[in-house]
């Protein structure tokens, strides 16, 4: 209960970060993509803030074995550019192209009870959970195949 309360609160002030900068709305990101016309840095200083808030946090987390919410601390140590990593970013991009919004800013968006906002919502869980099945099957392949081994 304490680690869904912790992520609930995280999450309502990531949003509201998201709220506060503007970076909810597509218009932003595209004003900063679009160097060659009007381009707006703001996204280069909402990102250099999260970083200055979250760096700090990773330097510690490094350092310990267990969260503060509990349960152990698993960072990423694989740094191999791989297949899987180039084909989900590519997807992501897409989507993102296709759909004009990123993930957080999709939630975002659900609270303002934007038209698309649902249907994009229900969409990435779709993903998600579709990419939760592959995954699972994959390992049991591997499995079945360790055993005939």
């Amino acid at each position: 209960m304490k680690r869904n309360i912790l992520a609930l609160v995280v999450g309502l002030i990531f949003g509201l970060g998201l709220c506060l900068s503007g970076m909810y709305q597509p218009a932003k990101v595209i004003g900063f993509l679009d160097l060659a016309g009007a381009w707006d840095p703001s996204l280069a200083f909402v990102m250099g803030g999260a970083i200055a808030v979250a760096l700090p946090a990773f330097l510690v987390a490094r350092r310990r074995k267990d969260a503060w919410a509990g349960g152990a601390i698993d960072l990423p140590t694989e740094r191999a550019i791989e297949a899987p990593l180039v084909l989900g970013s590519a997807i992501f991009g897409i989507g993102w192209g296709l759909a004009g919004v990123c993930p957080a800013p999709g939630v975002v968006d659900l609270g303002f009870l934007s038209p698309g906002a649902a249907l994009f919502v229900v969409s990435m869980a779709a993903g998600v959970l579709i990419h939760r099945a592959a995954a699972g099957r994959r390992l049991l392949g591997l499995r079945l195949l360790a055993q005939d081994a």
